[in-house]
């Protein structure tokens, strides 16, 4: 009967998501609060900011009633049902002021770091397994967080590729809970964004009408980021590096990339290998799918990670095999492509 529970939820989260996001849009078009193309900007047209404000108005309630409606992990359930929720309303609140007035860096990093230390402790286990002291797992865990939540929304930069990385992880937390563990609120929290992901896609499927904006992307980014960090805690670390493989290489290769170059790694630009293949002329649908179909591959290996069967040496074989799925997808992304558009 949970499931049924959990299901009718996720389809109202669908639904709801769609018409606040449609509703968001208008309101986007009558202050004028729209995000006009640029010389590093990877659309040709003014598209609306904002859907990010209905889609977290709908996903924080939902996730809310996911802590009440399935059981606690641990004994800090009390707190951290209602920290996660006022830590991610901080955030959005935040990023909307910065999509309106661009806050410094500094204070963006320094609010995101705030909200990761003050909810890290809570995880049911150590992220790392063991294998490394309690004290070095934390610092490493707050770490990885922080750059998950900024890589995010790094990577909210064409039209279609945050809803689908959002739809794949979140059905991917999903079924491996529901396969491989007792149902708990992370597992119908995870419905939810897909759920979430679906009802802003209808909007943000190329062409775009309106975008996240940072109201949506950072939040979303922290709470993804929570459900990863939780479900490594829960001993899966590997399927919790494999569904955002490419997320994090895109992000991470491009990051280095710029810091050999010696330029400024938080302005905005258009090197990231997703961006590259759209400058070569495929189009923002074309890439968002390609994104999809190795998301899915992904979502295979790592619930098949995740068996009771699989040895340790063919968990790091899964991820081996995750790496040359994304290889082959930035291969296509930088080969692939003809023309030059702005």
């Amino acid at each position: 009967m949970t499931v049924l529970y959990i299901i009718i939820t996720a389809v109202f989260v669908t639904g709801i998501t769609w018409l606040l996001v449609g509703y968001s849009f208008k309101l986007s078009l009558r202050y004028k609060l729209l995000d006009h193309p640029n010389g590093r900007s990877s659309h040709t047209q003014t598209t609306s900011l904002g859907a990010g404000i209905g889609v977290v108005a709908t996903v924080l309630p939902a996730w809310l009633f996911m802590y009440f409606l399935l059981p606690p992990q641990n004994k800090s359930f009390e707190v951290i049902r209602w920290l996660i929720i006022i830590c991610a309303i901080i955030l959005t609140v935040v990023s909307f002021l910065d999509d309106l007035r661009d806050l410094s860096p500094i204070s963006r990093l320094l609010l995101q770091s705030g909200a990761v230390i003050a909810c890290i402790e809570f995880l049911p286990g150590p992220v790392f397994q063991g294998l490394i002291g309690a004290i070095p797992d934390t610092i490493l865990s707050v770490v990885i967080w922080i750059w998950f939540i900024n890589l995010f929304n790094f990577m909210d930069g064409i039209d279609g590729i945050a809803g689908i990385q959002t739809l794949s992880i979140g059905l991917g937390i999903y079924i491996i809970g529901a396969i491989n563990m007792p149902f708990d609120a992370s597992h119908g929290q995870a419905l939810v964004l897909a759920a979430a992901a679906i009802g802003f896609l209808a909007w943000n499927w190329h062409p775009a009408r309106i975008f996240l904006g940072d109201v949506g992307s950072i939040p979303m980014g922290f709470l993804v980021g929570w459900l990863l960090l939780n479900l490594a805690s829960n001993g899966f670390w590997q399927a919790a590096l494999i569904l955002p493989f490419y997320y994090l290489v895109d992000s991470t290769l491009t990051l280095i990339k710029r810091i050999m170059k010696g330029m400024v790694v938080w302005q905005p630009h258009k090197e990231h290998f997703y961006q590259v293949a759209v400058s070569r002329g495929r189009s923002h649908s074309q890439v968002s799918s390609a994104v999809g179909i190795a998301n899915v591959a992904l979502v295979c290996l790592a619930l098949f990670s995740t068996m009771p069967s699989t040895s340790f040496l063919l968990k790091w074989i899964l991820i081996g095999i995750a790496a040359i799925v994304v290889g082959a997808l930035l291969a296509w992304m930088v080969i692939g492509g003809q023309k030059e558009t702005t």
